[in-house]
């Protein structure tokens, strides 16, 4: 098992490359549901931290409050892929709503963006807009040149229970 100081860094570059990743969640028969969002992460040397800038559906909530978890999988055509297993939960107090706002807005490219783009979305404060929070338990990095026997390192770590 890898150390969180060397697999958060390689991560978040991954992701940060690749952008976009297909997001499961559980509902209440325990069925999984995916979907394509566009998270940022944060990497402070010692915590990741994963925000999600969406809208509140009535099946995002349903699902996150019968099993707070998300399962974060990013995948590019060079079959590079990295995985954040996550307990994620809604944000819905306006200085978070504010603060994930501003990150995306102030983010690096390609991962940045400005938020008010989003049809419905003219501010963080706006009933339409929440931010999920993902504190990842499980990571892994798989860059595409190890499935192509070109060599590479598989990173993973996880939590200790």
């Amino acid at each position: 098992m890898d150390s969180l100081t060397e697999t958060a860094p390689a991560f978040v570059d991954m992701a940060h490359r690749i952008v976009w990743a297909s997001v499961a969640t559980v509902d209440t028969h325990k069925r999984p549901r995916t979907r394509i969002l566009h998270p940022i992460w944060e990497w402070d040397g010692a915590e990741l931290t994963g925000w999600i800038a969406t809208s509140p559906t009535p099946a995002k909530r349903a699902h996150l409050k019968h099993s707070p978890y998300m399962s974060v999988n990013y995948w590019s055509p060079t079959h590079d892929t990295c995985a954040a297993e996550c307990r994620a939960s809604l944000e819905f107090d306006d200085e978070t709503r504010t603060m994930v706002w501003n990150l995306f807005k102030n983010g690096p490219s390609p991962v940045g963006y400005d938020p008010a783009i989003v049809p419905g979305w003219g501010s963080p404060t706006t009933e339409a807009f929440v931010a999920v929070r993902l504190e990842p338990w499980r990571l892994r990095v798989f860059p595409g040149t190890v499935l192509l026997g070109q060599g590479g390192k598989v990173l993973t770590w996880q939590k200790d229970k």
